[in-house]
């Protein structure tokens, strides 16, 4: 996709600023608007579509719920619709073809197309390759909270199409979050000012997301790239530990950076999204990992399903019942493949034993341990994660353990291990919160210090960040295609 590289938003991002600030105040949350939807529909204007008719929907099922919902009987009726039609969206588009591709191999069929043909159109579409529209998970789960908060009074329905569809659309976080809830932007949607404090802490957090993904993201994924596709006869145990500590990093940077930049872009357009990562290998049990990883997915699931669902109010076998249906939700979130379904039951099943039992033990292990057991898991986890050829997965997952045709270590293993340790190395580190720790404790001191650092900051990772990005050829985000 064009708009899924950087440098497609290194070409855009100078336009939407210069329309934004010469636009008189009414007229912002416009400019916005149109401009993100140009962003979203510059590959496949076709999609563009289907958001505007998600954000038409959501906006008269928001209006609709305000008003009716004191009528319990219609506010739920409508309320219940709105939700449907989402997630039927959401199901046409994304799990069609794993929903057909898994009852034809259930059912032993040849079928390797279904077609159906639109009757106003005239087109035909193919069931088993509808192709996924970027963001869509995103953006989907934005609207229905919207909805849902309006009927629970947690927030009231934005009057503006324009303010709504801005919302939704916004092209800062639109394509892989954070997943905003509409109730901690109202006020910002609504009347918000832009400050000189904001553009600027806006451009260094936007730097510190491109950094992460162009100088270490792309180059930990690189070594992913190389190991990943080696045959099984290839792949030492040494090497299999080193490609996922490679992937292990890619998806943080990738996906935190990205999250880094749309704040970033948020800051300098007046808009203050919430966190979403908290240095989440740091952790000390699979638990915490999850309430530092992709923080607002984990609360959209905690506030729109987990207690909806009971929560913990009804006893401790129901609670467990609830954090399962929870996760294979989460897995099926991230992908209409089967290792999404496993990657989802794999965190349940250590979650639920951390849960009854392990947490306890947790507590009182020296932190090292508790460390290596998460991270150990976590690393185990992206395996899954990583690979939808479910014999391929087996094969590399042995091969962690022991792989009897090339043993525990080879020397290409090692000449890549070597190759790539200064990476690694600062990759590592990086995800850690010391080097955060480390700045703010030289610059706490002196603001003007601080400044200078942030400035030099600026300078030498944007230069940097473009050499790469010339001497490239392209820059997709993981997150992009969930």
């Amino acid at each position: 996709m064009v708009f899924s590289n950087i440098e497609f938003l290194y070409v855009f991002l100078p336009l939407v600023l210069i329309c934004y600030v010469v636009a008189p105040r009414f007229l912002k949350n416009a400019v916005l608007l149109v401009f993100s939807l140009i962003f979203y529909a510059w590959d496949k204007p076709i999609y563009a579509l289907l958001m505007i008719f998600s954000i038409i929907m959501n906006y008269v099922f928001g209006l609709i719920v305000e008003k009716e919902k004191n009528k319990k009987k219609t506010g739920k009726w409508a309320l219940v619709v709105a939700v449907v039609l989402n997630l039927l969206l959401l199901g046409i588009f994304k799990y069609t073809s794993f929903v057909v591709s898994t009852v034809n191999h259930i059912s032993g069929s040849d079928v390797s197309a279904i077609n159906v043909t639109l009757p106003i159109v005239n087109k035909t579409i193919d069931l088993m390759h509808i192709a996924l529209p970027i963001g869509i998970s995103f953006y989907t789960f934005q609207a229905m909270s919207y909805v849902i908060d309006v009927y629970r009074g947690h927030t009231k329905a934005n009057k503006s199409i324009v303010g709504f569809g801005t919302y939704i659309s916004m092209f800062p976080q639109l394509i892989a979050g954070p997943i905003v809830r509409y109730k901690t932007v109202d006020k910002e949607i609504r009347e918000r000012k832009e400050t000189i404090e904001d553009f600027s802490e806006g451009i260094f957090r936007f730097t510190v997301g491109l950094g992460k993904k162009v100088l270490i993201a792309n180059n930990v994924g690189a070594l992913w790239d190389e190991i990943r596709v080696m045959e099984n006869a290839e792949l030492s145990t040494f090497t299999a530990w080193l490609g996922l500590f490679a992937f292990t990093l890619q998806i943080y940077f990738d996906f935190s950076g990205y999250s880094d930049m749309a704040i970033g872009l948020g800051r300098m357009f007046g808009f203050h999204f919430l966190e979403n990562f908290d240095h989440p290998y740091e952790s000390l049990s699979i638990t915490e990992f999850w309430r530092r990883w992709h923080m607002s997915l984990g609360t959209w699931f905690k506030e729109y399903v987990y207690i909806p669902l009971g929560g913990n109010r009804h006893g401790m076998a129901r609670q467990l019942v609830n954090i399962a249906i929870v996760w294979l939700l989460t897995g099926l979130w991230h992908g209409a493949s089967w290792n999404f379904v496993i990657w989802g039951a794999y965190y349940a099943v250590l979650l639920l034993f951390e849960k009854v039992v392990l947490l306890k033990v947790l507590k009182k292990a020296p932190k090292i341990i508790s460390w290596i057991y998460t991270f150990l898991f976590v690393v185990l986890g992206w395996g899954i994660f990583s690979m939808s050829d479910m014999s391929h997965t087996k094969d590399y997952i042995s091969a962690l353990f022991f792989n009897a045709g090339k043993g525990l270590a080879s020397k290409n293993g090692a000449f890549l291990a070597l190759g790539s340790l200064i990476l690694l190395v600062v990759g590592f580190i990086g995800s850690l919160s010391l080097p955060a720790k480390l700045a703010n404790k030289i610059s706490s001191k002196n603001e003007n210090l601080k400044l200078i650092l942030k400035i030099v900051f600026v300078v030498v990772v944007m230069v940097l960040c473009t050499a790469f990005m010339v001497a490239g050829t392209y820059n997709p985000f993981l997150y992009f295609r969930f």
